[in-house]
């Protein structure tokens, strides 16, 4: 095993430096702390200096587009990569270069990896009897897991007769029998129709609520990030662009790739022309006054911000309907998805935007060349933090 020349860690779980032990710091409610993580490739970098806490029973998701470096970063984690620099600690241990088998991480990969000659039962008693546990428990606890996965009758069966679902929750058993301090998903759902990766997203986050074990998740699903997590990891080209809860993340982006990533947005550029501790106002080619809601780093009179307005936020008004924010658009197209519908317009500068609405009957209320205006409330808009693209 590698081990840092400046740290390691005695039989007690305290840090040794040169020699001496010292009592580690971390918050006792920190599962897993990574500080400036990095990995590359030659001269491609992977991951750039990721720093990331987890608190215990927390689920986090590490959320991005393939490259981003979420993999990359949740293989060191478990110890199947070791880094070029930074630190891992478990538990409050160092466990940077510790193998696999030593961190005592439960994974969950996209193709089940479960035993084919082996039945459901055995499957999910491997980890127990690999630590000699005595066969009673192995008994108990694997019937417990077969419960809360609710399958409690598959016991006998083979892998090779069960479902795709089936198979997955029987993966998600093994891993918590041994009740591991944090279990790592990679893409779980990622090989399953529609209809039961919702499901499986639903029972996921019931049985992460039911064990309050520490999960981290990685997917490039957006709206699977904002149904499971606690908190999520927008992550591109090996950087960390935010983390925060799903509402943060969504109607608060700190970044114009966050703000476009996690779900559908209308994004502009605007000028400051008013800012209070109440309201900011800004000019844009399609209207003078434009009234946002404040916010921290938003920007001085005079400078030019990005604005995001998420398609629901925004409106087609009806003749008498009031909207703190009016502007007139030309619809240019209609497409309705099913429960939702959205309406794509074009401003008279020709900035385009889309409204989204629920669907409310087979014929829409606009159709494509009707002249309509936009209507939207500050609460609605945000100031992205980071500068526009054209500085």
């Amino acid at each position: 095993m590698q081990m840092r020349g400046t740290a390691a860690l005695n039989g007690a779980g305290d840090e040794v430096v040169r020699g001496q032990a010292v009592t580690t710091t971390q918050p006792e409610a920190t599962r897993l702390k990574v500080a400036g993580l990095r990995k590359t490739y030659g001269d491609f970098v992977a991951l750039h200096g990721a720093d990331l806490e987890v608190r215990q029973g927390e689920f986090l998701t590490l959320l991005g587009p393939s490259g981003s470096g979420k993999t990359t970063l949740l293989m060191m984690i478990a110890g199947l990569l070791y880094p070029d620099g930074g630190d891992i600690w478990i538990d409050g241990r160092l466990a940077t270069f510790e193998p696999p088998n030593r961190r005592d991480i439960g994974m969950v990969f996209q193709n089940y990896a479960l035993f084919p000659h082996m039945t459901v039962y055995d499957n999910i008693a491997f980890p127990l009897r690999m630590r000699r546990r005595p066969e009673s428990e192995v008994q108990r606890e694997v019937m417990r897991a077969l419960e809360i996965v609710r399958l409690p009758d598959l016991a006998r069966r083979r892998p090779a007769q069960l479902s795709g679902g089936q198979q997955q929750r029987i993966a998600l058993a093994r891993c918590i029998v041994y009740k591991p301090p944090i279990i790592l998903m990679d893409e779980p759902l990622g090989a399953l129709d529609k209809r039961l990766r919702d499901e499986l997203q639903l029972e996921i986050r019931e049985l992460h609520r039911e064990t309050g074990i520490t999960i981290v998740y990685v997917t490039h699903d957006q709206e699977e990030a904002l149904v499971m997590s606690d908190r999520i990891c927008v992550m591109q080209s090996g950087r960390i662009d935010q983390i925060g809860a799903p509402e943060q993340v969504y109607f608060e982006p700190a970044t114009r790739f966050v703000a476009g990533f996690l779900g559908e947005s209308n994004i502009f550029n605007a000028r400051v022309t008013e800012a209070d501790a109440g309201r900011l106002v800004v000019a844009t080619p399609f209207s003078p006054h434009i009234v946002l809601r404040p916010r921290a780093g938003a920007g001085g009179v005079g400078e030019m911000v990005t604005v995001m307005l998420r398609p629901e936020s925004a409106r087609i008004l009806a003749p008498d309907q009031e909207a703190e924010n009016r502007v007139e658009a030309t619809v240019t197209d209609v497409i309705m998805t099913g429960q939702l519908t959205r309406f794509y317009l074009r401003l008279r500068d020709g900035t385009e935007m889309t409204v989204t609405e629920l669907t409310n009957g087979p014929r829409p209320r606009h159709r494509a060349g009707t002249a309509v205006q936009l209507g939207f409330d500050r609460s609605g808009a945000t100031v992205i933090p980071e500068p526009p693209a054209s500085q």
